[in-house]
């Protein structure tokens, strides 16, 4: 805006020509810019519309009252009626005159004409607002092409632009989750971003849970400030255009030739130009509104008895065989919307088809229509599936425990029976209640097992991380027959669960295998109603974490994000507490906080791996570590009254948790509980599990465990337990050039982390045989790693150098937020910290560096 306010003051164009698609805001920002220079310009408005494009002049009537009907004609006239009245506005202030256009792509032939004249003449400047489709009328263009004007595009908000605005206008932490549901629902476009912000805020669906915007639902089509953007848009445009993209919004996507059939293609071809609707490549070609909230906002309008008479008219022209995905499901609720009858088939179909693409409520609501005896067991599957993406695991398991059993034949049956475990599982049951109710019906005569016992032994065997047994389990089920191994369900179930357990047992390499190959089964499960692509994927990457290989990781995270937008809502929050725990094993400490952070609050309102109980440990773990008590506590508490997790996670979990407690309270009693973790039965069987206690203990400066690092890395596979093993070899032999050669190679590896440890030790031995000046490099060394690693001026009694810096890691963050000019309170949402803990380390940093006010800080900081 400042820039267009420049180009008119200056003079050094006659016209400036804002160019924007449909909402973007070219209308607002033309009005924000008449409003700045109405102080200093005659501001004059002209407002084309299409119901005025085949009006020659239709638009000037306004600046032309005084001429006679023969005279409204002729370009002549008019011309010389707008200098008069542009004279007589100077003669009264002497200010120079701004003529406002909004819509130009309608203004008339004629209209545009005597407008490029008025600006070659130097008469008045010209602001002017338009779509690039159709663009400006030859006139206006021309100027453009000859110099006389100056264009200005306005686009869409990029996913950087939106994180801005977001934090510009919310008052705390907005997540990446929450910034990506927002900028891919509105497109990036300012008018719908503003309606939904407002919208969605009033509905309770954008919320702030502890300090964390999250998104509570879906974003809503029907709130007040979208509708008005509709309705807005709607009176600028010509009956036939309306009755049109009622018609795509109702339909879409429907074939263009249905369209054109009932709207004439013109109309189609308008709408097209204008952006208002989009075309598919596809054949036949499918049209759809240009965004999914403004088609719902559009449907909104409509009333039922209307749309009824629009449905009629669709089907008159639409071929039943043609519909396909999306737009057969859009048929189905668009007929049940209007009350016309659809064949029970038919509704399950489309409820099948809503829950692939997560519209859990249309696949919930559809489902619950069909009465068919034959089909409600899978109609009351798909329904619970629904509502487990929702989170409402109480509401899912009720539905689940009458129809698992009826299904039991149906090629769902195995998917039904899991989701069902899971949903019990939420709630906080355990997996034998389920059991036990299993086998009361599913023993077959002779007392034979049947696929449902198999597939509960090895969800116990997987809760045990019983890897022994599991590998035994599925060496029988590679050798069977499809047929006689349950099927895909079952072995990409059991070759996941294995996955885990190698894992765990310091076998990562074997996991990521048997990983790879629950992977190569699941192309057969597609559309089925568990989650077995999230299943596998954890399993992927918790194996990849084993081993080190943490840019593997992060690539089937990312990977995966990208191709699953519509589930993000349901399993966001476990894709990301898997990134927080990559970033932690790194020691990327203060990112992997502000990770998970979030994740944390998304799997409180969703959990459907059953990970919560899990990141409550590792936040508190993160939070402990970088001195935030406050939300330390608060996590703890929330880890104690969390249900029970998916029990192969609770030895890492309660590992975590007394590793946190050590770092608050720093009293040797978190210590002592993890040495007495390490001895138990479990830790014991899972050698990698126990190594990564035993790194837990390492780093809250306990020296004694490296024997016992070094002998439980010689039996872990995988570039992590190597570097561990290379570490503490390096720190028990204690030479100054074998830790400095150590550190280096270790860095280069990517374990930075481990490449800081050595540096440290380095340091000490060094300065301990008198070599000051190598001593130094290494703790310049050190230093470098922690600024790659995001925890600079770290202290810790695992830190054997001095840190040159007195000033704590935090202490130094808030210091330099401070120094730059930023409050306590957006010191506090840039670190997800609160304002009291932010106040505190101001207040400890002022007596260490002997001040007494902000304005003493940045003179008093080390050099």
């Amino acid at each position: 805006m400042e820039r267009i306010c420049n180009l008119v003051r200056s003079g050094s164009h006659q016209a400036v020509f804002i160019m924007a698609g449909p909402g973007i805001g070219k209308s607002a920002v033309t009005d924000a810019v008449t409003e700045r220079l109405a102080g200093n310009m005659n501001v004059l408005r002209i407002h084309a519309s299409s119901a005025l494009a085949g009006v020659p002049f239709g638009v000037l009537t306004p600046y032309t009252g005084e001429l006679t009907a023969e005279e409204s004609v002729s370009p002549v006239a008019v011309l010389r009626s707008m200098w008069s009245y542009f004279e007589k506005l100077k003669a009264g202030n002497g200010a120079a005159v701004l003529l406002a256009v909004d819509d130009a792509h309608h203004l008339d032939d004629a209209s545009a004409g005597v407008l490029a004249e008025v600006i070659s003449a130097g008469w008045a400047t010209v602001l002017a607002a338009a779509r690039p489709r159709p663009g400006l009328p030859q006139p206006l263009d021309q100027l453009w092409y000859d110099g006389l004007a100056e264009r200005v595009d306005l686009r869409p908000l990029n996913r950087e632009q939106i994180e801005e605005v977001l934090a510009h206008v919310l008052d705390g932490t907005v997540p990446g989750a929450t910034v990506d549901a927002i900028w891919n629902a509105t497109g990036g476009n300012p008018r719908i971003l503003d309606a939904v912000l407002h919208d969605s805020a009033e509905a309770g669906i954008l919320a702030k849970r502890n300090g964390i915007w999250m998104l509570m639902g879906a974003l809503p089509a029907d709130g007040p400030r979208l509708a008005a953007v509709v309705a807005k848009d709607h009176l600028r445009r010509r009956t036939e255009e309306q009755e049109a993209l009622k018609l795509v919004a109702l339909a879409g996507p429907v074939g263009r030739k249905v369209i054109e059939d009932i709207s004439g293609a013109a109309v189609v071809r308008s709408l097209l130009d204008q952006q208002m609707i989009v075309e598919s490549s596809g054949i036949p070609a499918e049209l759809s509104i240009w965004n999914g909230l403004f088609a719902g906002a559009i449907r909104n309008t409509v009333s039922v008895s209307r749309s009824l008479q629009l449905l009629e008219k669709v089907k008159a022209h639409q071929d039943p065989a043609l519909l396909h995905g999306e737009g057969r499901l859009r048929s189905v609720e668009w007929a049940l919307e209007c009350g016309v009858r659809v064949s029970e088939d038919d509704m399950l179909a489309a409820a099948r088809e809503a829950l692939l693409r997560f519209r859990n409520h249309s696949a919930r609501s559809i489902a619950a229509r069909v009465h068919d005896p034959d089909l409600v067991p899978l109609a009351q599957a798909i329904q619970a599936r629904a509502l487990y993406n929702e989170g409402a695991y109480a509401e899912a398991a009720a539905l689940l425990d009458p129809c698992w059993l009826p299904l039991a034949g149906d090629p769902q049956g195995p998917a039904v029976l899991l989701l069902r475990v899971s949903a019990h599982r939420a709630m906080g049951n355990f997996l034998g209640s389920v059991s036990d109710d299993v086998e009361k019906h599913c023993t077959l005569p002779g007392g034979e097992g049947s696929w449902q016992a198999e597939l509960l032994h090895l969800l116990q065997l997987g809760a045990e991380v019983n890897f022994q047994a599991l590998a035994d389990e599925v060496d029988a089920m590679r050798m069977a027959p499809a047929a006689e191994s349950g099927g895909e369900p079952v072995r990409a179930l059991a070759e996941g669960l294995l996955a885990h357990a190698l894992a765990a047992a310091g076998r990562p390499v074997q996991g990521l295998e048997a990983a790879l190959l629950a992977a190569s089964e699941l192309p057969p499960l597609e559309g089925s109603l568990f989650f077995f692509p999230e299943f596998v994927l954890g399993r992927l990457v918790s194996d990849y974490l084993a081993m080190g290989e943490w840019e593997s990781a992060e690539r089937e995270l990312d990977h995966y994000a990208a191709g699953h937008l519509p589930g993000a809502a349901t399993f966001n929050g476990s894709l990301e507490l898997l990134r927080g725990y990559s970033l932690l094993r790194q020691g990327r400490m203060e990112r992997a906080y502000q990770v998970l952070l979030p994740a944390v609050e998304a799997l409180r309102l969703n959990d459907p791996l059953q990970l919560y109980r899990f990141g409550t440990a590792l936040g508190f773990y993160a939070a402990a570590r970088l001195g935030d008590t406050e939300q330390a506590r608060r996590l703890e508490r929330d880890h104690k009254d969390a249900d029970t997790g998916w029990p192969a996670h609770d030895l890492l979990a309660e590992a975590y948790v007394a590793a946190a407690a050590e770092y608050l309270a720093h009293d040797g009693k978190g210590l002592a509980a993890l040495q007495t973790l390490m001895t138990t039965t479990e830790a014991s069987a899972r050698t990698g599990n126990l190594l990564e206690v035993l790194a837990m203990c390492w780093d809250l400066g306990d020296p004694s465990v490296v024997p016992m690092v070094q002998a439980a890395a010689r039996d872990v596979e995988g570039r992590w337990a190597e570097s561990l093993l290379t570490l503490a070899t390096a720190w028990e032999n204690a030479d100054g050039d074998t830790l400095m050669a150590t550190a280096a190679s270790l860095e280069e590896a990517g374990f930075v982390n481990m490449a800081r440890e050595a540096y440290a030790r380095a340091s000490t031995v060094l300065e301990q045989a008198g070599e000051r000046r190598r001593s130094r490099q290494a703790v310049a060394q050190r230093e470098k790693c922690d600024h790659e690693l995001g925890e600079r001026f770290r202290e810790g009694r695992f830190i054997a150098a001095a840190p040159t810096v007195r000033l704590t890691r935090r202490e130094q963050d808030i210091v330099e937020l401070a120094v730059q000019g930023l409050t306590d309170r957006e010191i506090a949402q840039r670190l997800m910290v609160s304002v009291r803990t932010v106040e505190g380390h101001l207040y400890r940093t002022y007596v260490k560096l002997g001040v007494r006010s902000r304005d003493e800080l940045e003179s008093a900081l080390p050099k």
